[in-house]
């Protein structure tokens, strides 16, 4: 989701390729050798930037969840009071997401109750405020909706865009059309989901 075109500092390399690796091996089944090696220091280099295997589940899944809200309260101010333009940028904001970090919703599937409780609690609470602030547009745009409903469409369609993991890779021919055309395909499916919500 960002904007960012400079190149990724060693830490956000490291980052990334240790949400690759938890993704294909599981949490427990990469060691720090073996996300140095991905990175090009040693092992035990990579504890200049974490304490460890945990810190670094810690502040991707910490991470994702601020930058996620961040990306919402933005879209927000940007859009001044406008609920369709609202909610479209937030569906091509979750959509970048979920085509662009895949490997962080496999490790929040998987690993999140790994994190401390501390950690846990606060990936669980940016969570919830990034799904009111959808809850919010959505009661605004269709106003006879009940929050209980808003909120269920809202969960609905992060579940069908954060389906992405599943859908195969497009190098592999099994699966995804392209970035763009599988862009244009969540992004009519998560409107048409609350569109029905008209009805």
């Amino acid at each position: 989701m960002s904007t960012r075109t400079d190149a990724p500092t060693r830490r956000e390399q490291i980052l990334k390729e240790a949400a690759r690796l938890f993704a294909e091996r599981g949490f427990h089944g990469v060691g720090v050798d073996e996300i140095g090696a991905a990175v090009g220091i040693s092992g035990p280099g990579l504890y200049r930037h974490f304490a460890g295997k945990d810190a670094m589940l810690a502040e991707l899944l910490v991470g994702i969840s601020e930058r996620l809200l961040d990306g919402g309260r933005r879209r927000v101010e940007e859009t001044a009071g406008e609920p369709d333009a609202l909610l479209a940028a937030l569906i091509d904001g979750h959509i970048d997401f979920a085509l662009d970090d895949r490997p962080l919703i496999t490790l929040h599937d998987r690993e999140l109750d790994r994190l401390r409780d501390t950690d846990r609690k606060r990936v669980r609470q940016l969570q919830r405020q990034y799904v009111e602030l959808w809850v919010a547009v959505v009661r605004e745009l269709y106003p006879g909706v009940t929050e209980s409903q808003a909120r269920a469409a809202v969960h609905a369609v992060f579940g069908l865009l954060n389906s992405t993991p599943h859908l195969g890779t497009p190098a592999a021919g099994d699966g995804l059309p392209g970035r763009g055309a599988t862009a244009a395909l969540l992004r009519s499916l998560a409107h048409g989901a609350f569109g029905s919500l008209a009805g």
